[in-house]
Parts: C-alpha cells; sequence; structure tokens
C-alpha cells in the first residue's frame, strides 16, 4: 500500500530561541519527488517553512514571520528553527507529501509538537556614562553633613546673638540716687528739700 506514516517528538522546551523539530517518516511506494513542510496550530493553518526533493536537486523556503529550514536526511526531515519568541508557543504538524508519480500521498495528521518557548528576560544595559551607586550615595551623604553642620552653625550663632541682644538692651536703672551732698542729712533722700524761704515774710 501506498502510505506515508509521520512520527513527532511530543514536546519541545525552547530556552535560547533555537528548536530542532524531527519528522521521522516511513514510506513503502515509490515516489521520486516529495514535499516536506511544517505547520503551526492545531488547525494547521500557518505554513511555517517547507523543504522540497527529488532525485537532482532540494529547495526550501520559509514563511516570512519565522526563522526556519527544512534539511532531509534517511527517512526523517529536520526543521531549524530560530529567533523564536513566546508568542511563537503552539502545536506544529509535520506534513510529507508525495508529489510525483501520481498517485499524490500524504500522511495522515499525527499528534503534532508542542514548541514552548520561553519568555527571554530583557537585560536593561546601563548607559557607560552612568555614575556608580556607591559614589552617589557617597555624595550624597557628604551633602547631607553639610547640610546639618551648617544648620547647627546658624542655630548656634543665632542663641548667641540673642543672649548678647538682652545684655545690651537700652534698659537703665530709674530707682533714685542719694545726692553726694544729702548724705547723712536726717530726712529720707526721696523726700523733697523744704523750701523755707516761703514762711518768710
Amino acid at each position: 500500500e501506498n502510505k506515508i506514516l509521520v512520527a513527532q517528538h511530543p514536546l519541545l522546551i525552547v530556552a535560547n530561541q533555537t528548536a530542532t523539530l524531527v519528522c521521522n517518516y516511513k514510506y513503502n511506494g515509490t515516489g521520486k519527488e516529495f514535499r516536506a513542510s511544517l505547520h503551526k496550530g492545531t488547525d494547521s493553518s500557518v505554513e511555517v517553512c517547507f523543504i522540497s526533493w527529488n532525485t537532482t536537486k532540494i529547495s526550501s523556503n520559509s514563511n516570512k514571520e519565522f526563522n526556519c529550514q527544512g534539511d532531509r536526511d534517511k527517512d526523517k526531515v529536520i526543521f531549524n528553527l530560530w529567533n523564536m519568541n513566546a508568542n511563537q508557543t503552539d502545536i506544529y504538524f509535520c506534513k510529507i507529501e508525495v508529489m510525483y508519480p501520481p498517485p499524490y500521498v500524504y500522511n495522515e495528521k499525527s499528534n503534532g509538537t508542542v514548541i514552548h518557548v520561553k519568555e527571554t528576560p530583557t537585560q536593561i544595559q546601563e548607559p557607560q556614562t552612568a555614575v556608580p551607586l556607591w559614589i552617589l550615595a557617597t555624595v550624597t551623604g557628604i551633602l547631607a553633613l553639610y547640610s546639618m553642620l551648617i544648620t547647627a552653625v546658624f542655630i548656634n550663632y543665632w542663641q548667641k546673638s540673642k543672649k548678647n541682644m538682652y545684655h545690651q538692651s537700652d534698659y537703665m536703672n530709674m530707682t533714685p540716687r542719694h545726692p553726694p551732698y544729702q548724705k547723712n542729712k536726717g530726712y529720707p533722700s526721696y523726700a523733697p528739700t523744704r523750701d523755707y524761704t516761703a514762711y518768710r515774710s
């Protein structure tokens, strides 16, 4: 019976954006021209890439949204994919076709291979001119210390100025004092001097 059987590995984990999917096949017919293609999605709606060959030449082509190249070996076709991204995680199917001579034959749909593309962490590259963190922290600490020192000196100067203003105030002692000629008199210093001439007539 003119029949093609295809076997695929059920799962591929892609950590470095590169995958190699091997399609093993068995064919007992007498075909001379073949076409092998890789399809994406549960309904195989997207053809990723293909390879065709006959007894004299091999040709390969890829979908513009993928980086894919096919290669053939004895009883297997190898699809190499690179620069894959997480959005391309899906199930992929191999399809092997006998193009010539008639009758046209292709394989029944296999179980497929789930290609799981891991998200690669984006590395933010710091510019070369960036100031190292420890220098920034040191400068900040010095500025903070300098600000505290200036504040302390200002407060100390302000307190001293306040004390000097208190001692140099315009307050005068208004308590009456003894006139030098009134010492040892019999009346208090604050009593007014009596004018006896007012009683003379």
